[in-house]
């Protein structure tokens, strides 16, 4: 099980672009048209399964909500921030 950060490490390490929500981080992602948003959920899909790691995704007419954090360690880890950042190459 990954351990939670801390709420310096959260500071620190959150992408640009990404925002603290209680135990999540999240994103929103804003794209000029609804298919291309569904694409990048398609793309981050499969990042998130190769790396085991599954966010809420909300998807919008322009725009897609991306939430993660560590189930199991009950807050935001290593984990999510790896995927922040992995998300963030696919954008």
């Amino acid at each position: 099980m990954a351990d939670r950060l801390d709420d310096d490490e959260i500071e620190q390490r959150l992408p640009d672009g990404w925002e603290r929500d209680g135990d999540e981080i999240t994103r929103t992602y804003e794209f000029d048209d609804y298919l291309k948003g569904i694409s990048f959920v398609t793309d981050i899909g499969e990042v998130a399964e190769e790396e085991f790691h599954h966010p809420e995704i909300v998807v919008g007419y322009k725009e897609v909500e991306v939430r993660l954090t560590t189930h199991d360690a009950g807050g935001i880890t290593d984990k999510d921030m790896r995927l922040a950042d992995l998300f963030d190459d696919e954008y």
